[in-house]
């Protein structure tokens, strides 16, 4: 329900919102390249200065999402959900908001013109006025929405969020973000008032105030105790993480902007903030997942798909959208550093019945695989995530790949190394028509496409085989029993399938491949990345995959391309493993009898079908 200038006005356009600062890169462009005239040339330092801002957010939002730097400090151990994402998606607003409220103020007010460059002595006024009435202010209208109405019709959305992450900060009604724009003007406009202000007080003001906004949403504990041990009145005049997030949690209490002090003279101070801040800062003992799933980065933008670096882009399932492209020079660079000195890291984590399971990168792209000496390299890392993992006392970790030659490697392990294929196997089985005769399977004589050639042919379901290799064919079909071999056909060429409408590809294939395709073909897959859906009269599967039991909690990222709550079958099956129980290791060739037990087992444990 919509109140009082409770929606943002550009709240319809979606992402064409920043078409609106068009009128500030004319007016930037014209001024600084055609001679145009501006005070103090207003329009770029506030484009400019928007753009540092985003920056301080991107800083903190990468910060508080790398496990390997904050884990330890975090202060709710609990993740977000995608519904928090969603309502937090246009965390920015405030930003547009404050570009054109600035631009009017300098437009309207002749004393907020013609700043000099920097006033040293100006920096006086602005502590004087944000300690004294921007903290007070801000104090007694915060404390004003927290009763009944104004809470329920407005500041409700802000504390929707029980995990807090940097664009929580953000995320408020329209009313509430123009009076904290007016509370943010106070020491700025009374500071140019007063002669103090300066271009270069502002940038700092500005950034210095989102930088604290940003810390006190990051769910990271970063303000040392020794700092308030050393001098204890400073705890009064700067708050921290944890005391921002009892205001989450018990929201009677810690109602200041920055200033501790305000709480304290108002007697609303929580009695827990400086216990809760000393174990914070402290660090906590990191809890050792259940489960690991390893695995690798596809291709060269779909590495920007990681929660610290977008994170409300990697809460949806990765696509190729137009302003990832003119990043691929940025991420280049980051490729080839990462080829020399990166390491496994833990990219995000979630919880399934009372188990923590967490998604380890390694830190190489798809093409890096098929070089053949960069694969020593890529083994050893695999080897040493499993190491870790065995160290740590992880019970099960899924690889992305077969797992055959570290299990040899290290026979001694502890963890189960689990490759999940067989409930992939089972997920694309299942996905066919009930009714199907005939199949044209390719990459037919990998570890997937030999498990489901055996398990159709069965079936009495005729699998056209594509391969060039009569050896691996005759071995595959000397693996059937003697009265279902004559339903494996080798083929070696895509026109055999021209009337085949059932297509499971296991290889990459383009148009010149899927132009034999008859007209109303299904082409299941499972080859990564997907196949581009080149034919409009033929109609695709997604990659095997599988949604998560309704029980799952704290997830609010997509595993690539895959839907929300969605996980690649390989994934899934690493899951039901550790579920189950099972003691042994899934390595090496999928054994056919268990495709059936391994579906059953994951329906009984709450996975679904993708829709």
């Amino acid at each position: 329900m919509s109140f009082f200038l409770s929606d943002w006005p550009w709240a319809y356009l979606g992402t064409l919102k920043y078409a609106l600062y068009g009128p500030l890169v004319a007016k930037a462009v014209h001024t600084n390249l055609y001679g145009g005239n501006e005070a103090d040339n207003w329009c770029f330092h506030i484009l400019l200065l928007t753009f540092l801002r985003y920056v301080i957010y991107q800083l903190w939002a990468t910060y508080s999402n790398m496990y390997c730097l904050s884990a330890k400090y975090k202060i709710c151990k609990k993740d977000a959900e995608f519904d928090q994402m969603d309502r937090e998606w246009d965390w920015d607003n405030f930003l547009l908001l404050q570009a054109f409220m600035a631009t009017a103020a300098h437009h309207f007010l002749p004393f907020f013109r013609d700043m000099p460059a920097w006033n040293a002595g100006g920096f006086i006024f602005f502590a004087i006025l944000h300690m004294g009435p921007a903290e007070a202010l801000y104090y007694w209208a915060h404390r004003a929405f927290h009763k009944d109405i104004l809470f329920q019709r407005y500041h409700s959305l802000h504390h929707a969020a029980i995990v807090l992450q940097p664009q929580t900060a953000g995320t408020a009604t329209f009313l509430e973000h123009i009076g904290l724009t007016i509370i943010m003007a106070v020491p700025m406009v009374g500071a140019s008032w007063m002669g103090g202000a300066s271009m270069g007080m502002i940038y700092l003001y500005c950034l210095l105030f989102d930088f604290l906004r940003y810390m006190g949403h990051s769910n990271v504990e970063i303000v040392p105790e020794t700092i308030f041990r050393w001098l204890p009145p400073l705890k009064y005049l700067i708050y921290t993480p944890s005391y921002h997030t009892l205001h989450h949690t018990e929201m009677d209490t810690n109602f200041c902007l920055f200033m501790p002090l305000y709480d304290y003279l108002g007697k609303t101070i929580n009695s827990k903030s400086w216990d809760l801040h000393r174990s914070m800062s402290a660090g906590q003992v990191e809890e050792v997942p259940d489960y690991v799933f390893l695995a690798h980065i596809v291709d060269v933008l779909s590495s920007l798909h990681v929660r610290f670096l977008l994170r409300g882009f990697c809460s949806t399932p990765f696509a190729t959208w137009w302003f990832l492209l003119p990043l691929w020079p940025v991420v280049i660079p980051f490729a080839l550093a990462m080829w020399v000195w990166a390491k496994p890291f833990v990219n995000t984590g979630h919880r399934l019945k009372g188990r923590l399971h967490q998604t380890w990168i390694v830190p190489r792209f798809g093409f890096q695989y098929f070089i053949p000496f960069a694969q020593e390299g890529i083994n050893n890392l695999i080897q040493d995530a499993i190491l870790s993992a065995d160290k740590m006392g992880v019970k099960n970790e899924a690889l992305n790949g077969g797992g055959t030659l570290f299990v040899k490697r290290l026979p001694n392990l502890r963890v189960r190394v689990v490759h999940g294929n067989t409930l992939t196997a089972a997920v694309i089985l299942n996905e066919l028509n009930p009714a199907v005769k005939e199949v044209f399977l390719t990459g037919a004589t990998s570890k997937l496409g030999r498990a489901i050639a055996l398990y159709l042919c069965k079936k009495r379901i005729r699998v056209m085989m594509l391969t060039c290799s009569e050896e691996r064919f005759k071995s595959i079909q000397s693996e059937a029993p003697p009265e279902f071999q004559n339903f494996l056909v080798q083929v070696t060429k895509y026109q055999v399938a021209q009337n085949c409408k059932t297509w499971i590809v296991g290889k990459w294939i383009a148009y010149k491949e899927q132009k034999w395709a008859p007209v109303g073909c299904h082409l299941h897959q499972f080859v990564v990345p997907p196949i581009f859906e080149l034919r409009k009269d033929c109609t695709y599967g997604k990659l095997a995959g599988m949604q998560l039991p309704d029980a799952v909690e704290g997830l609010s990222t997509c595993e690539y391309t895959m839907p929300r709550r969605c996980v690649h079958a390989c994934h899934a099956g690493g899951i039901l493993h550790s579920l189950e129980g099972w003691d042994h290791h899934e390595v090496g060739a999928i054994d056919v009898n268990k495709i059936d037990m391994v579906w059953e087992a994951a329906l009984k444990h709450g996975f679904k079908p993708m829709k």
